[in-house]
This record gives structure tokens, C-alpha cells and sequence, in this order.
């Protein structure tokens, strides 16, 4: 299996925003470990040109997203410093395919977390605060017919992260796993969820990805965050919309979706 070709398909795919067919038809029975050397090897050339890992994606955690895409198996992906947006700057439709934002908890860490054998007590004890964010995915997969390998090889669909700018401590959180989530589109109710919906606490998605990362020999290192994964559906997105997502006590994480490239 040739790691690096189905790699530079993707790179490829994503430079020129020409999306590609499913890697499991182009070049047959590729595995869950062939899917991730694929993203890793993309993800270390990346970083090799002076990117910078800020975090990472856990993707596919709740029932939502795994029946929108048929794939019922978490993954993860890695957010780089790239990929970083911040609230109302405008994100442009000119950057990605076919994209669509998700709703989510982000925990930014102030302690190593690395597997195997990665306790909820060790998130707890490892999470500096958490803020609302919003996700951007996108396929370089064509018309988003993916299945589980493509979108691990495709670093979990990820694309862009938006983080919300209220910090909260867990303790001052009643419930982690009973945060609910408002989520509004040009001002109109778009959608509601409870944060249960994460594997049935966003927790346990932390102590997921920990945990599977300790396969490569990756932790999560102090000062990045991790996206626990969407409360609820991917909702795709054109020039004009704007979207705020409401966690209640966690605060509000709003995205602007302009025609014009502002970054990058």
C-alpha cells in the first residue's frame, strides 16, 4: 500500500480544491492503520514546512454525525495553527470544497495527556478550562461518500476551528455531560442538543482519543485543545450565513461566512 501516494492525492485534493474519489475504491482494501499513517504522513510534511499542531478533533462521537455519514466509529484529526480562525473575522467559502460547521466543547489542556490507560479523573486533572467552538469539516473526498478510512486519511474531514472566548473551569460546571446547546442560523433556531450526546459525556471522548493516540506513540500536550466532537449534525454553510451556537453557561461561539479570503 503505498502510504505517501494516497497522501499527496489528498494534499492535492486540497490545494486545488478539486475533490477526489474515495480512497477505499481508488486503491482497494485499505486499513484503519493505512488510513492513519496516510494523515500522519501529511500531517508531518505540513509541520515540517513550519506549521505548528494546536490541537486536535475527535470526530464522529455522537449518534447524529455517525448516521449522517454512515460511519459508526470515533476518529481524530489535528488542528494546526493554519487551520485557526477567530470569531467574525469572516470565514471565507473560497478556502474549503464542500464544507459544513459543527457545534462543539473544546478542553484546552494544561498537563500532558497521553495513553494508554487515560482515566476521565486525568482529563479532569489535565483540563486548564473548556470554551464553545465550532469546527470546520470538509471532504477532499467528492460529494462526501466516505467511509471510515477515507475520512481517517483525510484527517478526520477536518478543516478549521473557530474557539469561543469565555473560559470556563470545570468546576464551575455542574454537569459537563448536561451542557445545552442553542444553536442559531442568521439569527433563526437551527438546531438543539445536550452535550450528552459526546459518547455521553464529552469526558469520555477526551479519555477516547488519549487513549488512541498512545498507538503512535502521540499525546496531548499542555497548551493545546482537543474538539470533543459535534453535539449534533454538520450543517453546510454558504457566503452570507451566520451562525451562533448558545452552551449556556459556557458562553456563545458565533461564525461569519463571507465570499473573500481573509486568511491564509
Amino acid at each position: 500500500m503505498n502510504i505517501q501516494t494516497m497522501a499527496n492525492a489528498l494534499a492535492e485534493a486540497e490545494h486545488t480544491k478539486q475533490p477526489i474519489a474515495p480512497l477505499t475504491e481508488t486503491y482497494g482494501n485499505i486499513t484503519v492503520a493505512d488510513a492513519y499513517s496516510v494523515q500522519l504522513s501529511q500531517i508531518r510534511k505540513k509541520v515540517d514546512a513550519g506549521a505548528k499542531i494546536e490541537g486536535l478533533k475527535i470526530g464522529l462521537t455522537s449518534k447524529a454525525m455517525q448516521e449522517m455519514l454512515n460511519v459508526y466509529t470515533p476518529d481524530y484529526g489535528f488542528i494546526l495553527d493554519t487551520m485557526l480562525y477567530d470569531e467574525f473575522e469572516g470565514l471565507s467559502t473560497d478556502l474549503f470544497i464542500q464544507p459544513k460547521v459543527e457545534f462543539e466543547i473544546a478542553f484546552i489542556l494544561n498537563k500532558e495527556l497521553k495513553g494508554p490507560n487515560v482515566t476521565v479523573q486525568d482529563v479532569i486533572d489535565a483540563t486548564a478550562y473548556v470554551v464553545p467552538a465550532i469546527e470546520v469539516i470538509d471532504s477532499r473526498i467528492a460529494d462526501w461518500k466516505i467511509k471510515f478510512e477515507d475520512t481517517v486519511a483525510d484527517n478526520g474531514s477536518s478543516a478549521g476551528a473557530i474557539l469561543g472566548k469565555k473560559r470556563t473551569l470545570l468546576k464551575d460546571i455542574e454537569d459537563i455531560a448536561n451542557i445545552r446547546m442553542v444553536v442559531k442560523k442568521n439569527g433563526e433556531l437551527l438546531d438543539e442538543a445536550t452535550s450528552s450526546a459526546v459518547l455521553g459525556n464529552p469526558l469520555n471522548a477526551v479519555v477516547w482519543l488519549a487513549n488512541e493516540l498512545s498507538e503512535y506513540d502521540i499525546s496531548v500536550k499542555p497548551g493545546m485543545f482537543v474538539l470533543s466532537g459535534a453535539l449534533s449534525k454538520a450543517v453546510p454553510f454558504e457566503a452570507g450565513d451566520e451562525f451562533e451556537a448558545d452552551f449556556g453557561v459556557l458562553g456563545k461561539v458565533n461564525a461569519v461566512i463571507s465570499k473573500e479570503v481573509v486568511k491564509k
